[in-house]
């Protein structure tokens, strides 16, 4: 009888142990999409302002710098922007903008001369530089002009 109290309690930790996960990886951060601006400001002139009015940003909640060089970003169309040599600092967010630009340590610019994201509905996918999924994020709304992920 003693011992299977023993392991009673011992699945009873095991349990404990394996519910506490899933908040100890929350708590660790994630780098993720965290919001998407699908639908430029006013007319779809094509010009630079308007392109750059179409943005994506990447936000790192982790406790560690992350290297996105080589990284993607997709929409459903599979337009495709490769990330350059580029690192993001814990708790720093990066803007990836359409159209064309200077790249800072803030903002990163696919240098496209046409739009990406649909106004209606689309998905962002961020893959790690060997290709694996890393996140996404959709949306299916034309009453709002960006999605918070």
């Amino acid at each position: 009888m003693p011992r299977t109290r023993h392991l009673t309690a011992g699945a009873a930790i095991t349990a404990a142990t394996l519910l506490l996960l899933p908040g100890q990886a929350h708590a660790a951060g994630a780098l993720r999409i965290s919001k998407i601006w699908y639908d430029s400001p006013g007319s779809d002139t094509g010009s630079t302002a308007s392109l750059n009015g179409e943005r994506v940003q990447i936000t790192n909640s982790t406790t560690g710098t992350v290297s996105l060089k080589g990284w993607t970003l997709t929409d459903a169309s599979r337009h495709t922007y490769t990330f350059p040599t580029f690192t993001l600092k814990p708790g720093k967010t990066v803007t990836v903008k359409t159209g064309r630009g200077t790249n800072t340590s803030t903002v990163l610019y696919q240098q496209r001369g046409a739009y990406v994201w649909n106004n209606d509905k689309d998905t962002a996918t961020l893959r790690r530089a060997g290709g694996a999924l890393h996140h996404t994020c959709a949306y299916n709304s034309t009453r709002y002009d960006y999605k918070t992920c």
